[in-house]
């Protein structure tokens, strides 16, 4: 390792004793971007008392995630900060050998032959959905996708079908993830929330509840449904015996979580972006009349379905549910001619890297055509990563790209989803960048693929 002296990259003064705390929890999408305008690349601000280390070039995306993921932590699962306070010790919380040792466990729940199984069910459940929506009305997208997504991954993954658990479960989920973790993990203390205490409480408990009874009954039957479920409790972890109920139980937690989050918000911004660009919502209406003609989507129809595809891309590049990561130094490195000391806390943003104009041209622009490999765009490796790269990338990545796909074609073949007039559509960067105030939505009839649909 060099012996070169400590230095960080300039950025904001900051006030005095807080820095830029304030515009760090406030306005992070505007604040985080104002730094990339300013400062370039790389830029450091204080939040708090402690120095924060931003970086926003592909470059720097690969470094830290693809070439030398080992020496970077997330914050939080040494210190029991932010989500892990939630989700206990799963995937996204874990690091370094558990993390190996928990993802080889789990991955072959999300090969693709298994998660391709799941295709119809998805369908499905989205043709039960919108039986239920009437023509002219008008409804909560971000609501309802979460009940859609949250029924899917509940019955996809664990074999739970109950309409009463689901709705109970998408409240919780809200309550806990609305008001947020109960511990920063940038400023590594606890930030008073008194009035969301009990409510956050009580919304964990009930989550809690659902996950150590189903693991308590599919326990006392011993029935192998052929889910994940059943393959964490068949699993055995080297010669220690099964897995106890708290690391199950962490691991059932993520996937729901993580799950119908991701899932729901990327359905409310992509039927919001195209509700806001009628020429690419008319492409994309004409492709999949030309595929399916009325008819439901099936797993075979994906590869004739390109601009499809195309769009859910572009959301993720436009909106990416999440945001931002985190990393936290295990020993000091070098990077851009600056000698960063270990511990330090880096923070890697989609919502800047994707929207970099000398990669993207006019990220400005809603424009899935850039997908298209005839396009003539270039895409280095780290300007987009909605998923995460490297060893940690999403391991549900592939469910989460099959579900929106399939639920967005068959909600096109009823209806042609709108914003409703005088919606208010506010960003709240939360986990995961979330409608604030919900997608209101008028769902107008796709009468021309009505007629169709009917005689399936």
């Amino acid at each position: 390792m060099s012996t070169a002296a400590t230095s960080l990259p300039p950025g904001p003064k900051g006030l005095p004793f807080i820095g830029s705390l304030l515009d760090f929890q406030r306005r992070p999408l505007q604040f985080f971007r104002d730094l990339e305008r300013t400062y370039g690349g790389m830029a450091t601000a204080m939040v708090g008392k402690r120095p924060v280390l931003f970086c926003f070039r592909p470059e720097h995306i690969r470094y830290f995630l693809v070439e030398n993921p080992r020496n970077f932590i997330k914050p939080g699962t040494a210190t029991g900060a932010g989500l892990k306070l939630f989700l206990g010790d799963g995937l996204l919380t874990i690091d370094g050998e558990q993390h190996r040792q928990q993802r080889r466990l789990v991955q072959p729940a999300f090969h693709k032959h298994r998660v391709d199984s799941y295709a119809a069910t998805m369908t499905r459940y989205a043709q039960e959905t919108i039986e239920a929506w009437r023509p002219g009305s008008v409804v909560n997208m971000a609501s309802e996708m979460q009940y859609l997504t949250l029924r899917i991954i509940t019955k996809t993954l664990f074999d739970v079908d109950s309409i009463e658990q689901t709705r109970q479960l998408g409240h919780a989920f809200d309550v806990v993830i609305s008001n947020g973790p109960q511990r920063s993990a940038i400023m590594g203390r606890l930030i008073p929330s008194f009035s969301a205490q009990r409510e956050r409480e009580e919304g964990a408990r009930t989550i809690d509840t659902f996950v150590y009874n189903l693991i308590a009954q599919r326990r006392k039957t011993g029935q192998d449904t052929g889910d994940v479920l059943s393959m964490l409790l068949a699993a055995q972890k080297n010669e220690a015996g099964a897995m106890s109920d708290k690391q199950i139980h962490d691991h059932v937690l993520t996937f729901v979580a993580a799950g119908h989050e991701t899932a729901q918000n990327t359905l409310s911004w992509t039927l919001y972006l195209l509700s806001q660009h009628p020429h690419v919502r008319a492409k994309l209406l004409a492709e999949l009349q030309t595929v399916l003609g009325g008819r439901l989507p099936t797993l075979d129809d994906l590869p004739a379905l390109p601009y499809l595809e195309a769009v859910i891309n572009e959301a993720w590049r436009f909106y990416p549910p999440a945001w931002r990561q985190a990393r936290i130094a295990i020993e000091d490195f070098e990077l851009d001619g600056y000698h960063i000391p270990a511990h330090t806390i880096t923070i890697l943003s989609q919502w800047v890297v994707h929207n970099l104009p000398d990669v993207w041209g006019d990220p400005e622009n809603f424009r899935p055509e850039r997908w298209d490999k005839q396009s003539g765009q270039t895409i280095p490796q780290g300007a987009y990563f909605p998923f995460g790269l490297g060893p940690r990338i999403c391991i549900g990545m592939p469910f989460a790209q099959l579900e929106t796909r399939l639920l967005l074609a068959t909600i096109f073949q009823r209806f042609v989803p709108q914003l409703a007039p005088g919606a208010r559509v506010v960003f709240q960067p939360l986990v995961t960048l979330r409608p604030r105030y919900g997608m209101p939505m008028r769902l107008d009839a796709n009468d021309m693929l009505i007629p169709a649909l009917q005689k399936v």
